[in-house]
C-alpha cells in the first residue's frame, strides 16, 4: 500500500434510541445510539493514518439521517456510506430502572451479514472492529468463515450475543451458546461483568478457555469499578480503575448510555496504534468515563477530545 491510509472495517448496527427515565424530570429523548458511540470514540482516538470503513447495514427509512451522521466523522473517507437495505432500521426503546440497569426493547429488521456478502468487502481491510449491537450482525457460521478468510486483527464486543429477544422485542439475558467457538473467531474480545458471569462462576477459567481458542486478550468492563483484562501464558490479569470524574454539573446528568461502546472504540484504536493491552484499556476506561458527562452521540467526538461540543 505504500503511503496509503490503513483501513479499519467496522461491523455493527446504527440504532435509533428512544430513552425513558434517564432524567425522570424530562420527557423521553430520541437520538442515535448503537454503533454511533463507538464510531465517535474511534474518530477521536484513531491514529491519523487510519480510515473508518463502515461495514454496517441501515434501513432505508433512516439511511439518509444515518449517512449524515457518518459524514461528520473526520476519519471517514469521502465516498464511504452505510449499506442501505429495504428493511426498517433497528430501533430500541430504553427504560432506565437505575443508573446501571435498563430494560431494552428492539424493533426493526436489518439483516445480518452472510459470508458471500462480507467476504469481498474485507479483502482490502487492514483490521476489523465488530460490535454486536443487535446480536444479529453475524451468525456463528459467518464469524467462523470470517476468521478463516480474514487473517488480520479482529476486536469484538460480544455484548448483545448475550441477549435473547422475546416476541415483543424485549431483550433478556441468556448464556452465550457455543461460547468457545465464538472466542475462536477474534483476537481480542470484550464483554461485561454480567455477561462473564453467565458463562460460569470462575472468570479465570472462562478467560483461559478464550485464550486457548486463539484470543490474545479478554477485556471485561466492570461499571463503576473500571475494567479488567486477561492475557498471556501463564495468564496475567489486572484491573484498571475508573479515573476521577470531573464534575461540571449535577451527578444526575451523568449518562451511562454508550460507555461500553466508547471504551471499546478507544481501546481498539489504541491497540492499532501499537499500545499494549493495559495502556489501551486504560485509555478506553478514561474515555468511557468521560462519556458519562455527554448525552447522545452528536458532538461526542469533540467531547471525548476535551473540546466544546453540542449535546
Amino acid at each position: 500500500m505504500g503511503s496509503a491510509l490503513k483501513r479499519l472495517g467496522v461491523i455493527g448496527s446504527m440504532v435509533w434510541d428512544t430513552i425513558h427515565g434517564r432524567d425522570p424530570a424530562q420527557p423521553a429523548v430520541e437520538e442515535w445510539g448503537g454503533i454511533s458511540y463507538a464510531l465517535s470514540a474511534l474518530d477521536a482516538t484513531l491514529p491519523e493514518d487510519w480510515q473508518i470503513i463502515p461495514l454496517i447495514k441501515v434501513g432505508r427509512d433512516l439511511a439518509g439521517k444515518a449517512n449524515d451522521f457518518f459524514r461528520t466523522l473526520h476519519h471517514a473517507p469521502h465516498a464511504a456510506r452505510f449499506v442501505e437495505v429495504p428493511e426498517p432500521n433497528n430501533r430500541v426503546t430504553l427504560r432506565y430502572e437505575s443508573a446501571d440497569r435498563r430494560c431494552e426493547q428492539m424493533s426493526g429488521g436489518v439483516p445480518g451479514w452472510t459470508w458471500p456478502e462480507l467476504g469481498p468487502l474485507v479483502r482490502d481491510i487492514d483490521a476489523l472492529y465488530v460490535n454486536f449491537i443487535s446480536g444479529y450482525e453475524l451468525s456463528l457460521e459467518t464469524a467462523l468463515m470470517l476468521r478463516r478468510g480474514f487473517g488480520n486483527f479482529i476486536y469484538a464486543d460480544l455484548h448483545s450475543l448475550f441477549l435473547a429477544k422475546e416476541s415483543d422485542g424485549t431483550r433478556v439475558p441468556r448464556p452465550l451458546p457455543q461460547a468457545s467457538a465464538w472466542f475462536s473467531c477474534f483476537n481480542v474480545v470484550q464483554l461485561n461483568e454480567d455477561e462473564m458471569a453467565q458463562l460460569g462462576p470462575d472468570p479465570l477459567a472462562i478467560a483461559a478457555d478464550a485464550l486457548r481458542q486463539g484470543c490474545t486478550a479478554v477485556c471485561v468492563t466492570l461499571g463503576s469499578r473500571g475494567a479488567a483484562y486477561f492475557t498471556g501464558t501463564p495468564i496475567r490479569t489486572a484491573r484498571i480503575p475508573v479515573p476521577p470524574v470531573h464534575q461540571t454539573m449535577s451527578p444526575s446528568v451523568n449518562d451511562p448510555t454508550g460507555c461500553g461502546d466508547v471504551l471499546g472504540g478507544a481501546t481498539v484504536a489504541a491497540l492499532l496504534g501499537g499500545a499494549p493491552i493495559e495502556d489501551a484499556l486504560r485509555l478506553g476506561t478514561q474515555l468511557g468515563t468521560r462519556n458519562l458527562s455527554h448525552r447522545g452521540a452528536t458532538g461526542l467526538r469533540d467531547h471525548l477530545m476535551g473540546k466544546l461540543s453540542v449535546m
